[in-house]
């Protein structure tokens, strides 16, 4: 079963975008919102994680990205809130990092 997993909290202030790295499975979808979207930015360790992950779409919520300023990584996919609506339909579930 295809999964989203929606991810909210910054990577720098707890261990959930590397605990939902080790569930991610092939076709299985990642959208980093709210703070998390900081794991995007290149040169840190979160944003090399994420590139070196195989099978798995990375989303990212435009306005998020937009409101911190960051440039995230050419291979995560920005999304807004529509787009957001639609991934959670496109997949069989959705997994909420809370």
């Amino acid at each position: 079963m295809k999964t989203l997993h929606v991810l909210s909290s910054s990577p720098f202030s707890d261990d959930r975008l590397s605990s939902c790295l080790r569930l991610l499975g092939n076709g299985d979808g990642l959208l980093l919102c709210g703070d998390a979207t900081y794991a995007a930015q290149p040169g840190t360790q979160y944003a090399e994680a994420l590139t070196v992950l195989q099978g798995v779409a990375l989303y990212a919520l435009d306005e998020d990205i937009q409101a911190r300023g960051l440039k995230p990584a050419a291979d995560i996919q920005r999304v807004d809130y529509p787009g957001f609506v639609a991934l959670a339909c496109q997949f069989s579930k959705v997994n909420t990092w809370l």
